[in-house]
């Protein structure tokens, strides 16, 4: 089920209603309401996946239990493998089968053997990377004894499947949500207000600039060889606002549809297109799958520490890794490797921690050396993304050259419609940066004394979706991770 569609629209009240007028005094009422919710929710999409999120919640349960009744390091271990394995092997098969058996044929192809190999027809679950990963975060923690396994399966079931998040994030701690749902929820109008408010600005990401900036993006991406070099960097840009707007747009969404029941999610981005480097970007751009791999996978493999080359092997693990886990394509991979590089240098100087602050504090525009600094990563993660929206690298590698041909110097040749993206590209990015010392832009809004202009300010934003918005129901970009 969509977020930008009807069919939520009329979900959402229902079971708002639900949750804090019929089972508002019942805990285990509610949060087994929010796993029935949650199966509604995904199975709306398609109804026979729903398993595959119980076989991992069913899984993971078991083995909290288990760990919590063993002390020998062999028998914790094997169960932690067990939690690994079964996740891993549930996501490999439907993510990864396929692609790594077309790979082996073409490496056997490649030194003159051909082998007949049979892929599988499989329908990607929407959502599967992000569920996967945050059930196996509860596994991993209470095999660290930084957790204790819970022995309540309903509130387990609804930490691993909480619908404002399933699908594609924030992908949350068991430490941070899982206690939440043993607590008593009380409903809060101020926080549920913010929630709202935090939802309307989400949705004003997703519909009035992710998918207005997608049609000229997809247009310009689906006929690159037609287009002239400064036409292609246009293209480029339009996309990273629309994976911007897109993926924030729905994290934001998230956050704010939680607060409505109670829940408080963490922070999935925090304005990283205003970043000075690229390390600073990635501490601002999907946090919680950074995070994951920072905390499960690089510090685990020694992570900054140790010689060079040791830095240089766990940087290019994480990024390869990062850029697999979004799909299986090489053109995610070669996206990992571009950060990778990116990255490195900062590491190696030492300055991948320099900017840890807010651009500009305390100021109202950026000094010249941080706007040159935002100018130059924003071009950096905005040529990494060609690699990443391009189908094919041969496409990628062509839009590159292209590019970086005499046309880059020509003019544009693409025909806009007259609903000002551009003007509405400036409003949005000059909120953002009003807003950048909040959790989201308009958050702001929640300090004005008047009630007048919080009113105004919020009727504007919804006015501006209803009159600019794109409503087709456009899937969000993440789901198909």
């Amino acid at each position: 089920m969509l977020f930008n569609s009807l069919d939520f629209a009329v979900f959402l009240p229902v079971v708002f209603f639900l949750y804090w007028f019929v089972a508002p005094k019942h805990l285990k009422l509610q949060n087994a309401l929010i796993v029935c919710a949650s199966a509604v929710f995904y199975g709306w999409w398609d109804w026979r996946f729903l398993g595959l999120i119980f076989i991992s919640s069913l899984v993971d349960f078991w083995v909290g239990l288990k760990l919590a009744q063993y002390d020998s390091p062999l028998k914790r271990k094997a169960l932690l493998a067990l939690s690994i394995f079964a996740n891993l092997g549930i996501l490999g098969l439907f993510k990864y089968y396929n692609f790594f058996l077309a790979n082996l044929a073409t490496a056997f192809a490649f030194w003159g053997r051909d082998i007949n190999v049979t892929s599988l027809s499989i329908v990607l679950p929407v959502g599967i990377s992000f569920y996967t990963f945050q059930t196996m975060s509860y596994s991993i923690d209470v095999y660290k004894r930084k957790l204790e396994p819970t022995s309540d399966f309903i509130a387990f079931s609804a930490f691993v499947s909480f619908f404002p998040q399933l699908v594609a994030g924030p992908i949350e701690r068991a430490a941070n949500l899982l206690p939440q749902f043993y607590r008593k929820r009380i409903f809060d109008y101020d926080s549920s207000v913010n929630g709202c408010r935090q939802m309307l600005w989400g949705f004003f990401k997703k519909i009035v600039i992710a998918d207005n900036c997608a049609v000229y993006a997809n247009m310009i991406f689906n006929n690159s060889s037609e287009y002239s070099g400064s036409t292609l960097v246009l293209g480029a840009i339009f996309f990273s606002f629309q994976i911007y707007g897109d993926f924030s747009g729905y994290s934001d969404i998230a956050v704010g549809l939680a607060r409505l029941f109670g829940f408080n999610l963490m922070k999935n981005f925090a304005f990283p297109y205003f970043s000075r480097d690229i390390a600073e970007f990635w501490r601002r751009w999907h946090i919680s799958l950074s995070t994951w791999f920072k905390d499960y996978l690089y510090i685990p493999l020694g992570g900054g520490k140790g010689g060079n080359w040791l830095k240089i092997r766990n940087t290019f693990v994480i990024f390869l890794v990062s850029g697999f886990w979004h799909g299986a394509n090489w053109t995610f991979v070669t996206w990992g490797v571009l950060h990778a590089l990116y990255f490195l240098p900062l590491m190696l100087l030492d300055r991948n921690r320099k900017n840890l602050d807010v651009v500009a504090e305390g100021k109202l525009l950026p000094s010249f050396r941080e706007f040159a600094s935002m100018s130059i990563t924003f071009g950096l993660t905005t040529f990494a993304w060609i690699f990443f929206r391009c189908q094919s690298l041969s496409h990628a590698f062509s839009y590159v050259l292209k590019i970086f041909s005499v046309s880059l110097f020509s003019i544009p040749d693409i025909q806009f419609r007259k609903d000002s993206l551009f003007v509405l590209l400036l409003i949005f990015l000059s909120a953002e940066w009003l807003g950048r010392r909040d959790n989201y832009a308009i958050e702001c809004v929640n300090r004005f004394e008047s009630s007048v202009t919080r009113k105004l300010v919020t009727y504007g934003i919804a006015l501006t979706i209803i009159m600019r918005g794109n409503f087709g129901e456009n899937t969000f970009i993440y789901f198909q991770f």
